[in-house]
């Protein structure tokens, strides 16, 4: 089924994207798996850059030869750099998840100031949702954002956790809400951070079973101030904004899952056809065979799936209405990953298991985070179930 939704454009595009990551990542991937090398992280981010790739999603920024750049091309970027290494991609998915808010909702000198260096490749972004009490449920977030009329700036409060790029971000988009004086329901709010802002901290960064060399760890805020063009948005739209970013996070999250899947699936496949067993390859056995038809048509699914979504949102969709498909393609493609590596490092036995015999074992921890991030699977179904089910408030 291989690209079935993509145009001839988008299938050069990946040829294209996909030499890219051969000549400039793949030679450093070790080094980010192994030596969890933030310099060679952000070699190849600086690389992406220059040559144009970190603007696929701002068509009016963009300088490449696409007619019509979009969140396909960034998708398929997103594939392509997860069949190699997903740690890396996460770092560069983070920063567009970033950029995002910033393209669309900060004023004109705030977007010269932190995205034009993120689109460079000259600077890297995060975003800050995530704390000890709140995860899914962002409305119940305790970081504080409040205006302050007497110095006109913005200050935040709060500690947050799990967070993508923490401590090596030039910027963060961070998310709190804001009590109001008529003691109605606090609204959220979005405000952009930079890492020199006076009373921002980073406790601590944490260690990962996998996606080594991806830097996830802990922001505090206190009295964490910046001036009032920092806002995003209007004050109490941070939810709204949240959501538009978390669209296109799910639909980028589809093609890391399908890079990862698609790796694992090659290694099992070139396994099947060259291991012999009982005067047998491997692959004759029916055993197996069943398990590399399973992994082809459920890769095959997670395709058609997340490209349709991209499709719908390079098509103008947004919002409300691309909710449903933006959860679909990330709950099949990071679903459809996690069996995808189950079942090779089951096909490889004991080579599966080790770093010797390949990345089998890596590809196996790496996968397991793709299931959580970005809205857990049982969040996710939780979404599509909404939109099924219209009449009724399903109680979480």
């Amino acid at each position: 089924m291989r690209d079935f939704l993509l145009t001839e454009e988008d299938c050069a595009f990946r040829s294209e994207v996909r030499a890219f990551l051969q000549r400039e990542l793949s030679p450093r991937a070790a080094d980010i798996e192994d030596r969890q090398d933030w310099n060679a992280v952000r070699h190849v981010v600086r690389a992406l850059g220059e040559a144009g790739y970190l603007r696929l999603m701002f068509a009016d920024l963009y300088r490449g030869s696409l007619k019509k750049p979009g969140l396909t091309h960034a998708t398929i970027l997103s594939e392509e750099a997860s069949a190699i290494n997903y740690a890396f991609e996460t770092t560069i998915a983070t920063a567009l998840s970033c950029a995002y808010p910033l393209h669309r909702h900060a004023s004109a000198p705030l977007r010269d100031a932190y995205l034009e260096p993120i689109l460079d490749g000259h600077a890297i972004g995060a975003i800050c949702v995530t704390e000890p009490g709140t995860g899914s449920d962002s409305a119940d977030m305790q970081t504080r954002v409040e205006y302050d009329a007497r110095t006109n700036e913005w200050v935040i409060n709060g500690f947050k956790r799990y967070i993508s790029n923490a401590s090596v971000a030039d910027v963060y988009i961070v998310y709190g809400v804001t009590p109001r004086d008529d003691g109605a329901e606090p609204r959220v709010t979005a405000v952009a951070v930079p890492k020199d802002a006076p009373g921002i901290g980073f406790p601590r960064n944490y260690t990962f079973m996998g996606r080594r060399g991806c830097i996830v760890g802990e922001v505090k805020f206190d009295d964490c101030r910046v001036s009032a063009d920092h806002l995003l948005g209007n004050e109490g739209e941070g939810f709204a904004i949240m959501r538009g970013m978390f669209n296109f996070e799910r639909a980028i999250l589809g093609g890391s899952g399908l890079g990862v899947a698609r790796s694992a699936f090659e290694v099992a496949r070139r396994h099947a056809q060259s291991r012999k067993t009982f005067g047998q390859f491997l692959g004759c056995k029916q055993l197996i065979w069943d398990k590399i038809a399973q992994m082809s048509w459920r890769i095959d699914a997670a395709e058609l799936i997340t490209y349709r979504a991209t499709k719908m949102y390079d098509a103008g969709t947004d919002g409300k209405a691309l909710m449903k498909e933006a959860a679909m393609a990330k709950l099949v493609a990071t679903e459809t990953a996690n069996f995808c590596v189950n079942e090779a490092v089951q096909i490889l036995g004991g080579d599966g298991l080790t770093k010797e015999y390949g990345r089998t074992e890596q590809l196996y921890r790496d996968a397991r985070a793709l299931t959580i991030v970005g809205g857990t699977s049982e969040m996710v179904k939780y979404l599509i179930a909404s939109r099924d089910l219209p009449e009724l408030k399903i109680n979480l």
